[in-house]
């Protein structure tokens, strides 16, 4: 199964949600983790040592460190970029879709937008 980590900044409601519709659901917050105001690359830094694709609403600073990890050859496990304005029903729904039909590795040194379109 894959593993999951939100970042400081993404929505908690959505979380909560998917821990409630997938029990057992691997996805950790970086607070949970004690890394509250960590700097974006130590963030993707920590997700790749931990091998969980990073969970983020940040477009404007996550996605470019991202594809600096990329260019440099250093793991990148994946970030799911999620885009608003949409409901967090549906934001948990393409998550439980992505979670379930992802294969482990899949989004190795992607950066995916969400929802699916």
């Amino acid at each position: 199964m894959l593993r999951f980590a939100a970042d400081e900044g993404f929505d908690g409601h959505i979380v909560e949600g998917l821990r409630q519709r997938v029990p057992g659901i691997d996805i950790v917050t970086v607070q949970e983790q004690r890394m509250r105001r960590a700097q974006d690359p130590g963030v993707l830094a920590w997700a790749a040592s931990e091998e969980r694709i990073l969970l983020t609403h940040d477009r404007d600073t996550m996605s470019p460190f991202a594809y600096e990890r990329v260019l440099r050859g250093e793991r990148m496990p994946g970030v799911l970029l999620l885009l608003w304005p949409y409901s967090t029903g549906e934001i948990i729904d393409n998550l439980v879709l992505v979670a379930g039909a992802t294969l482990e590795g899949e989004l190795e040194n992607q950066v995916r937008h969400l929802p699916l379109r």
